[in-house]
């Protein structure tokens, strides 16, 4: 039996349902708004995961393109490995839900997200992320809470409501926000220097509207949900175990909450721990697992009273504290641009590629094709973090992390229009404490600007922490590791001095954020972004005016459109002949921007010359180099820039006297004319002898002799080209 519940959302109706599709999972619901249509299915197993020691919980999204009448390119014409969308939705819906199951719950979760229809309007990310807590409302599986998900766009000075693809690209918020009842429990933004302040209004707006989301599943559940299972297990050591580990550890865990390196600390807890489990576990009554799960319980406790009652941090600095950054650009030699970011422990080697049309991204999705010219990669090695493991290609961490700097810089990448190329920053991770993702924001301005890339103005990042007990709150600048670790959340935003650009923010309290504490965040944030962006501007003010020896020069120069085919010839010939005589790349466009690159700027110019002489229509008086390509009794036909050609009338081709024509020129032979007249017929005359004499230079198209009768009939029986 199906049972649905609905509401208005902006200008369309939201619906959820239940009971008729894969009834089978433990949870299932449809998720729809206007014509965008999503299944998400929950299931859990009924057994507790003997390899896990955090919430084994998988997200899935994906996307069918069936789902917007299409067939998927490429040989195998079916879907394949996830794009970057479907990544970073699948973490859209893995943030907000994993905090919000208790420690130690180790059943293995999985939640499907699959868009089955697609309107082109509505973006089901945000459908995805409402229906995998519907899902879990209906399920057997104990889900504390129930999650709200709403996106927030900006038409005018109103805030939208799951705003259209169409509302979002004219809108400088682009926010997702999600929360309980009882606080805001992630928040993902896209910004076009937003002022921090109405940053904080659409986060209260998007809330409060989130909230009517929350009250659709409650009346949902409550038709049609099933009874929660009671086999469900919480692992966690027994009160006993803590206490004992609690009083052989608090003496040594003083120690080494003192400030020191993170790999310091990290080596003195392990000499703890095994120490502690040759002791404790000697008469085989708990385990070595159990110990560690113990010892790490209280040591995430002792850390955050020592930051609360201390009044500082782990390493010693104040709660407002940055820790000590340096700004490096031109570190690489060959490279178009470099920038080398050091905060702390943690270090970005960004480096910036510039290249041409052809080698910009083409993204197929379900709303379209596109093509995307600024692309930031992000690459986290096992050596920045002391560690050895395989590399197995690109994990979601880094595609979101990548994600996150890039939406933080795109607002500020020049237009097509006023820098032509197509760029590409990669942000390499060589040492990780904590904030690598807003190390990059860093690095990558610092390696856009020496790489003369007229970006509108520089941006810096920062991420924040935070520690809340009934014994205190601190919020904490510029989070190092083993503060994320232990703290309540991650909160990072990146901007420049006039506003925000990008903001991400993952929160581990089930009571969520409120509003006026993400406003005291911000408040707090603002200052550190500005130190460090006095830093990076210490190291380079502004973009180079020059780009590097080894970038490519693009020149791009506006034709007629109609000339176009002129350009590129018959099957392509012409463009091909240019490129091979010329090794410089050309890319058309559709309204006749010609985009000319090459890394040696004479062969940019020889290019350029040939299209401009292709495309430019013959004026009488202008000089052209002329070569021979057949002759007639009467005179020679003349190539005057490819498949242009004009006459060389016997009479105009030397300041003497010419009996025959082959007696001054022959096939092959180049030399400069002058353009003397175009005729009705679009016919050209050329003249070499005007040149010669050292003529009018006006070419006024007139002989300096009457024209003989037989001259006339010779030129008018002259075939039509």
């Amino acid at each position: 039996m199906s049972t649905r519940v609905s509401t208005t959302i902006g200008q369309s109706t939201l619906s959820l349902e239940t009971g008729t599709w894969a009834k089978q999972a433990d949870g299932s619901v449809v998720v729809q708004q206007g014509d965008t249509v999503v299944l998400v299915t929950a299931v859990s197993s009924s057994t507790v995961s003997t390899r896990a020691d955090i919430v084994p919980l998988t997200c899935d999204y994906r996307e069918k393109t069936y789902a917007a009448g299409k067939i998927p390119g490429g040989f195998f014409k079916r879907e394949g490995r996830p794009t970057e969308k479907e990544i970073l939705t699948s973490r859209l819906m893995d943030r907000p839900i994993r905090p919000l199951f208790p420690k130690g719950f180790l059943h293995e979760l999985q939640i499907m997200a699959s868009v089955l229809s697609s309107d082109g309007e509505h973006d089901p990310d945000v459908l995805a992320v409402l229906g995998a807590s519907a899902a879990l409302r209906l399920s057997s599986i104990p889900f504390p809470e129930i999650l709200g998900t709403v996106r927030v766009g900006l038409a005018g000075q109103e805030f939208v409501l799951n705003p259209t693809y169409q509302q979002l690209a004219q809108s400088a918020i682009d926010l997702v926000v999600c929360g309980t009842n009882r606080g805001i429990t992630m928040i993902e933004a896209g910004l076009k220097e937003v002022p921090e302040q109405q940053l904080v209004e659409a986060i209260a707006f998007g809330y409060q509207q989130l909230k009517t989301l929350i009250a659709m599943q409650e009346e949902l559940g409550a038709k049609a949900g099933r009874p929660k299972g009671t086999h469900f297990q919480i692992r966690k050591p027994s009160t006993e175990l803590v206490e004992k580990v609690r009083a052989l550890a608090v003496p040594e865990l003083k120690k080494i909450n003192e400030p020191k390196k993170k790999h310091a600390r990290h080596d003195d807890l392990a000499a703890l721990q095994t120490r502690l489990v040759e002791q404790l576990t000697a008469d085989g009554t708990v385990s070595a697992e159990e110990v560690a799960q113990a010892l790490e319980f209280i040591d995430w406790q002792e850390a955050r009273r020592t930051i609360l009652e201390r009044k500082s941090r782990m390493d010693g600095r104040g709660y407002t504290d940055l820790r000590e950054i340096a700004c490096q650009v031109g570190v690489l030699p060959r490279t178009h641009g470099s920038g080398l970011f050091t905060r702390g422990e943690t270090q970005s080697l960004s480096v910036t590629t510039l290249g041409t049309s052809d080698d910009e991204q083409l993204i197929e999705s379900l709303e379209g094709e596109t093509y995307k010219r600024f692309m930031l990669h992000y690459n986290f090695p096992p050596f920045s973090v002391n560690e050895v493991r395989p590399i197995r290609g690109t994990g979601r961490r880094e595609i979101g992390h990548g994600a996150l700097a890039e939406r933080a810089i795109e607002s500020m990448i020049p237009s097509k229009d006023e820098f032509p190329y197509t760029i590409r920053v990669v942000s390499d991770i060589l040492e990780s404490n904590g904030s690598s993702s807003m190390a990059t924001v860093c690095a990558g301005a610092l390696s856009l600007m020496d790489a003369g890339v007229p970006i509108k103005a520089p941006v810096s990042g920062v991420a924040m922490g935070l520690v809340k007990e009934s014994s205190g709150t601190a919020i904490l600048t510029d989070i190092s590791g083993l503060e994320d670790h232990v703290g309540d959340m991650d909160f990072k935003v990146a901007g420049t001095r006039l506003g925000t650009t990008a903001m991400q923010v993952d929160v581990k309290l089930s009571e969520g954020l409120t509003v006026d504490l993400i406003s005291k965040i911000l408040a707090q944030s603002h200052p550190a972004r500005m130190k460090v962006l006095d830093l990076m501007t210490a190291a380079i003010g502004q973009p180079r005016t020059q780009l590097s020896l080894y970038a490519p020069r693009i020149t791009v120069l506006k034709i007629n459109p109609e000339k176009i085919r002129d350009v590129i010839g018959p099957g392509g010939r012409t463009i091909r002949k240019i490129i091979e005589e010329t090794g410089a790349t050309i890319d058309i466009e559709d309204d006749g921007s010609v985009s000319v690159a090459s890394n040696d700027a004479g062969k940019s110019q020889r290019a350029l010359e040939i299209i401009r002489t292709l495309t430019e229509d013959v004026e009488v008086g202008k000089i052209y180099n002329a070569k021979v390509k057949r002759i007639m009794n009467f005179g020679a036909f003349c190539e005057i820039s490819p498949g242009k050609e004009g006459l060389v009338h016997v009479s105009e081709l030397s300041d003497k006297y010419v009996n025959k024509v082959e007696d001054v020129v022959k096939i092959g032979d180049e030399f400069k004319v002058k353009v003397i007249e175009i005729d009705e017929q679009g016919r050209v005359n050329l003249s070499r002898k005007r040149l010669l004499e050292g003529a009018d230079s006006k070419g006024d198209g007139k002989s300096e002799r009457p024209e003989r009768s037989s001259e006339r009939r010779e030129r008018s029986e002259r075939p039509d080209r």
